[in-house]
């Protein structure tokens, strides 16, 4: 039998985690599901930017409740970070999420904003260079709980993980049985700069970016955006050669943020996804990840044209 060929560029959504799960939340899940989408992620914030007094749930039993009523799709955060999370009880809920939705969830994880989640424990906000170095180093003792804490057997335990920085500690964890995935389940690391694209050579099997911060925005043109993506793609290709890491291990993915440039309207029809997904493909872009219609917010999309596109938009790509 004939093996089909990887897509050139595979879709996925976000899916807030905005409505009540017998309320639409749990059908949104399986529509994704039904559609194709090669992923379905969700934020992972304690609350988010105009949804601040808007319903919002938690992440994690979010994605454990897809995984029960899924069984193709793969789930995943988009981002996980250290604003309110500690490394060790995080990968004890993502072992428990890998091992019910069967291997099937990616975690997206980036070092956080300066939002409402950056203060929401009653701490002050941290400085760039102290929300880099604790992102470091979160990564750093999550990658080895997940990767080391479940080795061994019942007949010959794992020894644990010990670890002590400058921010997070850890004493004799252990995370037995270990990831249905293995050696982990995988990262995919958000990062505009070289520091945080080292960290996703070392640490993840993907990089996630928005876009080049400096073009987005209304100002900037479609050009000028995809002049700065382009401009990531070779510094992420610099940054792995560098780290002893092949450029093409690294999976390239592209969040379509709210902040692009107005004339790219990746949701604004069938004709224009196609356009900017063709833009992308020649950039070498593996993953589009668009939001799922949210109605009286920035993500208000048309939803017949957004199921059409997930359909008819995708295979047209294809083809």
């Amino acid at each position: 039998m004939a093996v089909s060929p990887e897509p050139a560029l595979r879709l996925s959504t976000v899916i807030l985690p905005v409505h009540r799960w017998a309320q639409g939340g749990r059908q949104r899940w399986e529509r994704a599901e039904e559609l194709g989408f090669h992923t379905a992620y969700t934020y992972d914030h304690l609350s988010w930017r105009s949804f601040r007094d808007r319903a919002w749930f938690g992440a994690l039993p979010t994605l454990t409740a897809a995984a029960v009523v899924t069984e193709r799709l793969r789930l995943g955060t988009l981002v996980t970070s250290p604003n309110f999370r500690h490394p060790v009880p995080l990968a004890k809920e993502l072992l428990s999420l890998d091992d019910i939705s069967g291997g099937r969830v990616t975690l997206g994880i980036g070092s956080g904003g300066t939002g409402f989640d950056a203060t929401a424990l009653g701490d002050d906000a941290w400085t760039p260079r102290e929300r880099a170095d604790r992102f470091a180093e979160f990564l750093r003792l999550l990658d080895r709980v997940l990767s080391r804490g479940g080795e061994g057997d019942e007949a010959e335990p794992a020894a644990g993980v010990s670890f002590r920085g400058d921010f997070y500690s850890a004493h004799e964890v252990r995370n037995q049985p270990g990831c249905v995935q293995r050696p982990r389940l995988p990262f995919v690391v958000a990062a505009a700069g070289r520091r945080g694209m080292g960290l996703a050579a070392r640490h993840g099997q993907g990089w996630v970016t928005t876009g080049d911060p400096k073009t987005l925005g209304n100002d900037a043109s479609p050009a000028d955006y995809r002049a700065g993506l382009a401009r990531q793609l070779e510094l992420l290709d610099s940054v792995c050669e560098d780290s002893g890491r092949q450029p093409g291990d690294v999976r390239r993915v592209l969040l379509d943020s709210s902040d692009r440039p107005a004339g790219v309207g990746t949701l604004d029809s069938v004709d224009a996804f196609v356009d900017h997904a063709g833009h992308l493909v020649e950039l070498g872009f593996d993953e589009l990840v668009v939001h799922w219609p949210v109605e009286d917010s920035v993500f208000a999309t048309d939803p017949e044209v957004f199921e059409r596109i997930a359909l008819e938009g995708m295979a047209q790509v294809r083809g």
